[in-house]
């Protein structure tokens, strides 16, 4: 016995007869520049080392790059501190470099997308270092959210919110004449002005910036903050004032707000005049029918959703997160999306317990969600099994929720280690430099280098499975049937005729008829062992 869950069309709700958009089911491999590949021997990566290793990329199979921001900045934020958004950072090489990436990633046939920032900018942006010499109530001003302060003499924040990062999100001015003056908003990092997205020039400038990197070649963008721009009408108190990073929370005044819609409707009518692009938004929204109205026809292609990157590793909760996330876009037509970490998440392997149970684990989750209908987003490193580096010396730690939150947050540098390419010790090849965080000696066997020369490593089973993904038409369809599996254990169906199977339990499950096309683990006796998954067709 099974269920079907039928979902409509990706694309347009109207069914019509065309080639679908390559980003529907593209395989998408996220970058941080940072930490992928170093060219000039400054122990930080960089664009040169991302084209440097674009012959990895092909062998590995994916359709497309997402690059976390390299834009000028001053790296309050690994680069999410954006100064110029239509330049290079010359610690990433510069604009030169980003266009003989995108220029070899073409000729391999990979797409290039990257990382845009429109809720806020750095506080060296030509616009804020206006803003700060400017007086109050000044158009200079009125691109960011500048206010009294409340109290006497305005000695308080002008609301209670809090900066994710930690601390208020207000900081307090000194005016031209060195007096305290009004204060402004930053969501997060004091270096991170918010962005007054109800002033013209706001919009008008970043379809400046959309447009420029469209023009220069970019497939698209991944959106930061896809669901912050617009801000509630006098930005009242928050009834709870608590704050975490990355959480599903619609009654946060601070995101979600309805203006953000028409933002999207006036990007996408930019993005229209380009129909290769794709727009991509990171969106942390918990209820179904609001996160499926950022997807509309008229809104962002695709959105993410992070169910799966924050479920156990348990068949009931996964079953659950796929129903969730299937069903977040089914009424208005739009692919999902499927992702289990990112330079923002703990990495799956130490999610899922760590060592060689947490690195089974991840293979099997890696199989799920290749084997399911959308656009999948793996995060660099994972196709190595990495775990996240949870001791790093508090010394070397950078990010700014460190310091923030008064050194009792590590924050994410854990998930955001170079990666090990060669060699038998550190830094394995990543910079012939000081590495920009250390790499754990113990990923020696982890390495790219170690891996292909393994036909039962983790990398090679991805590489195994995207292709495979790819090529075998079991994997058509836009909807998925499930079918009844035992306790600890679930199954589904591609219309194509792909059958995937996942074992959460304890003992070896016997598999549905078909022939095995893929298992994440040696098979025991014709059985499926726990943690682990399979196809078949």
């Amino acid at each position: 016995m099974h269920a079907r869950i039928s979902r409509p069309e990706f694309g347009n709700i109207t069914k019509v007869t065309q080639t679908p958009p390559w980003w529907q089911s593209a395989v998408f491999y996220q970058i941080y520049p940072r930490s992928f590949a170093d060219s000039d021997a400054d122990g930080i990566g960089d664009l040169g080392g991302v084209r440097d290793k674009m012959g990895y990329l092909e062998l590995l199979g994916v359709d497309a790059l997402w690059l976390c921001p390299v834009m000028r900045s001053p790296q309050a934020d690994g680069g999410y501190d954006v100064a110029d958004p239509r330049d290079i950072d010359a610690l990433f090489g510069g604009l030169a470099a980003m266009d003989a990436l995108v220029a070899e990633a073409h000729e391999r046939d990979i797409k290039v997308t990257m990382d845009l920032v429109p809720n806020h900018t750095s506080v060296e942006h030509p616009w804020f270092v206006a803003a700060l010499n400017a007086a109050p109530g000044s158009p200079e001003r009125a691109r960011y959210y500048f206010r009294d302060g409340r109290g006497a003499n305005g000695v308080e924040p002008p609301n209670n919110w809090p900066s994710i990062f930690g601390g208020p999100a207000w900081t307090r001015v000194t005016e031209a004449d060195g007096t305290p003056g009004q204060w402004y908003l930053h969501i997060f990092a004091p270096e991170q002005p918010d962005l007054n997205w109800t002033n013209p020039e706001v919009g008008a400038d970043f379809e400046k910036t959309l447009r420029f990197w469209l023009d220069r070649g970019i497939d698209g963008f991944r959106i930061d903050v896809a669901h912050g721009m617009a801000k509630p009408d006098g930005l009242p108190d928050m009834a709870s004032v608590e704050t975490k990073m990355l959480v599903h929370d619609d009654d946060d005044p601070r995101f979600n707000n309805p203006g953000v819609h028409e933002i999207h409707r006036k990007l996408r009518r930019v993005f229209d005049d380009y129909p290769h692009a794709v727009s991509i938004g990171e969106v942390w929204v918990d209820d179904n029918a609001r996160f499926g109205e950022y997807v509309r026809p008229d809104e962002l292609h695709l959105a993410f959703n992070f169910r799966l990157a924050e479920t156990p590793f348990e068949a009931e909760a996964v079953r659950s997160a796929i129903d969730n996330s299937l069903d977040a876009v089914a009424n208005v037509g739009a692919p999902p999306t499927w992702t289990l970490s990112n330079h923002d998440i703990e990495r799956e392997v130490t999610r899922y317990g760590g060592g060689k149970v947490g690195v089974a684990r991840a293979r099997a989750m890696m199989m799920v969600e290749l084997a399911l209908p959308g656009a999948v987003f793996i995060y660099n490193g994972a196709e190595l099994g990495l775990p996240n580096v949870d001791d790093l010396p508090e010394s070397a730690l950078r990010d700014p929720v460190w310091e923030r939150s008064g050194h009792t947050e590590r924050g994410r540098d854990g998930c955001r280690v170079p990666l090990p390419w060669e060699g038998k010790t550190p830094p394995f090849g990543f910079t012939t430099g000081e590495p920009w965080l250390p790499i754990p000696a113990e990923w020696a066997d982890r390495t790219v280098e170690a891996q292909l020369e393994t036909l039962h490593s983790t990398l090679s089973l991805y590489r195994l499975a995207i292709d495979l993904r790819a090529r075998r038409h079991e994997f058509s369809g836009d909807h998925i049937e499930w079918y009844g599996s035992p306790t600890g254990a679930l199954a589904f169906r591609r219309p194509g005729g792909l059958i995937c199977v996942l074992n959460t339990a304890d003992e070896p499950i016997h598999l549905p008829p078909g022939n095995l096309l893929l298992a994440s683990a040696p098979l025991v006796d014709d059985r499926l062992p726990a943690d682990a998954a399979a196809w078949l067709v």
